[in-house]
């Protein structure tokens, strides 16, 4: 893959974080009955459109789905406003249920803004651990490792390898401390299912393990082989199904 000599320091992402944040959205076909309404929250050096495939493999199953550009260093009130924003356009109430699905560090902001937002329920992917709780920042490595620990999914490894908009280096950097506190704080009552690699190089099982503990109501669901990003990994359609 030509992109995968870049490193971190040589890679420059565009700035969409920096933008008006757009969020990128996927609906069911028309004259299907709408099921439910999901929110993407992407982790770190990503942004909404790498779920695309995602977002369609839900809305063929009749959910519409959001993804927005939030980033690891948004506050609560940053994520609850592009949530909302993505929910509403042009005022529009969504079908509920209303579910947040959170990779990596997008798993913390969704249970962060979950109460504020008015979630239903929760998908936690990828969780890194949270505060006082087993966890990993995890390894290091060149762009190559990255793609490695992020996904073992050809198309998505050529599909990340080919954005010019993902934070090469990123997914090794440590989570920002301020919100792996938040999110072990939160008031969360939302029911979770949290889904999570049992090959995670970045993110240990016991983290999810511990999160899912923690949490009022939640199912800790595992990946036999997957890594890290199990939204976009090589059993993301039995994965999909799962979600639904």
């Amino acid at each position: 893959m030509a992109a995968a000599a870049h490193t971190a320091a040589e890679h420059t992402p565009s700035d969409v974080r920096g933008a008006a944040r757009t969020p990128r959205s996927w609906h069911p076909a028309p004259g299907l009955t709408r099921r439910g309404t999901l929110v993407v929250l992407p982790g770190r050096g990503e942004h909404g459109g790498v779920y695309e495939r995602f977002g369609r493999r839900l809305a063929v199953d009749a959910y519409t789905v959001h993804a927005v550009d939030t980033a690891p260093e948004d506050d609560a009130p940053a994520v609850a406003r592009a949530v909302r924003e993505a929910l509403r356009p042009g005022d529009a109430e969504p079908v509920a249920p209303v579910v947040l699905v959170g990779s990596d560090t997008g798993a913390l902001q969704a249970l962060l803004v979950a109460e504020a937002v008015g979630a239903s329920g929760l998908v936690l992917a990828g969780l890194p651990g949270l505060a006082g709780l087993p966890g990993a920042d995890g390894p290091e490595g060149g762009w190559e490792a990255e793609l490695t620990a992020r996904t073992a999914c050809p198309v998505h490894r050529a599909r990340l390898d080919a954005d010019p908009d993902i934070d090469h280096g990123a997914l090794f950097r440590p989570v920002p401390e301020a919100l792996r506190a938040a999110a072990a704080s939160a008031n969360t009552p939302s029911p979770a299912l949290v889904l999570h690699g049992e090959a995670d190089p970045v993110s240990p099982v016991a983290a999810a393990r511990a999160v899912a503990a923690a949490l009022p109501v939640a199912e800790l669901a595992t990946v036999r082989g997957g890594v890290h990003d199990v939204l976009n990994d090589a059993a993301h359609r039995t994965v999909a199904a799962a979600v639904v």
